[in-house]
């Protein structure tokens, strides 16, 4: 990702289907999921209350659940209609509504489901994202 943050390195796939998913996706959006999947590991490793992190998929898409503490909500990475790259929030939260209102021109949204992106975020810009997702239940 852009800037001088450091986003470590993800651990390995949760299943072969996981990577299948990844390796089906356009190599020009491929680059930019596998960065926020690390920064979603990297995230819930550094926030209270997370938990063990499962990267299963949804809908054919990865995604990423707090099943231990149940303190999230389901984050998906996936390819928009219109291109480029996303991150999904389940659109019956407001997850992506909550950022929205802090950031309302610094991303492109897909209504209240996805923030989508054609270059790599700033990692420090989208963690607020991610962690207000993997905490969303204990508010």
């Amino acid at each position: 990702m852009q800037g001088s943050s450091v986003v470590t390195a993800a651990p390995d796939f949760a299943t072969p289907a996981v990577a299948a998913a990844f390796a089906a996706f356009p190599d020009a959006a491929r680059g930019g999921l596998l960065r926020l999947r690390a920064l979603i590991f990297e995230v819930a490793q550094d926030t209270p209350g997370v938990g063990r992190i499962e990267e299963t998929l949804k809908w054919g898409q990865p995604a990423y659940l707090t099943p231990e503490t149940r303190a999230g909500s389901t984050l998906r990475l996936g390819v928009p209609k219109t291109g480029g790259f996303a991150l999904f929030a389940h659109c019956q939260t407001t997850i992506v509504a909550d950022f929205r209102r802090v950031f309302p021109d610094d991303f492109a949204y897909d209504g209240n489901r996805a923030v989508r992106f054609d270059v790599d975020p700033e990692p420090g810009a989208i963690a607020p994202l991610i962690r207000h997702a993997l905490t969303y239940h204990l508010k």
